[in-house]
């Protein structure tokens, strides 16, 4: 995980303190790590997602959450804070840990530079142990770029990559997103806060 590690703590160590912190924290194997806090620019591709997910998804048996709901991976126990989680039927709570979901159908994340290795890398592999999860979404902070992680019938993955003026088609929750739309204002943001930092 990105960060500095902190002592070893137990798991309802770990859930104590979150509850009195006003910082999220991942946690493995009894280490936790602090989540870095994200940028404007972060912040509106996440808006963007979760807006668009929301009226895709109206009607149907899926529901999307924001960054506030835990994942936990039994298999792993990898504990972190998914950008969007989407969960179609029941939610399923940890066996510890009620508020953690653990039966996400689609997980998708916003990169930032100090995350995009660990996203693409170690934690997609933790993401790759829950049994439900179908489909993984990464959202490039650097360009308008979208990867679509697909599982097969056989537990492989399958990549492709989505553009300007393309549509991501992720299947496992029956919904088709605009790569422009999930962008929507993201360019005019980022320039906007590079003037303001040349300015200084």
């Amino acid at each position: 995980m990105p960060g500095a590690a902190v002592a070893r703590v137990s798991y309802r160590e770990y859930l104590a303190a979150e509850e009195q912190s006003d910082v999220k924290h991942e946690y493995c194997d009894g280490v936790v790590v602090a989540m870095a806090g994200g940028t404007p620019d972060h912040s509106r591709l996440k808006s963007n997602l979760l807006f668009r997910l929301s009226v895709a998804l109206d009607g149907k048996p899926c529901r999307p959450f924001d960054s506030d709901l835990r994942v936990r991976v039994p298999a792993t126990g990898l504990v972190t804070y998914p950008d969007v989680s989407v969960i179609c039927g029941t939610f399923q709570p940890d066996a510890e840990d009620s508020s953690a979901a653990t039966n996400p159908t689609a997980l998708f994340e916003v990169l930032s530079p100090s995350t995009a290795g660990y996203d693409h890398g170690e934690k997609f592999d933790h993401y790759a142990k829950l049994p439900s999860l179908a489909a993984y979404v990464l959202v490039d902070h650097t360009r308008p770029h979208v990867d679509l992680y697909t599982r097969s019938s056989d537990g492989s993955w399958a990549r492709r990559g989505y553009g300007p003026g393309e549509r991501v088609l992720v299947d496992a929750i029956g919904v088709s997103l605009v790569v422009d739309e999930i962008y929507e204002g993201w360019a005019a943001l980022r320039e906007t806060l590079r003037a303001a930092t040349a300015a200084r």
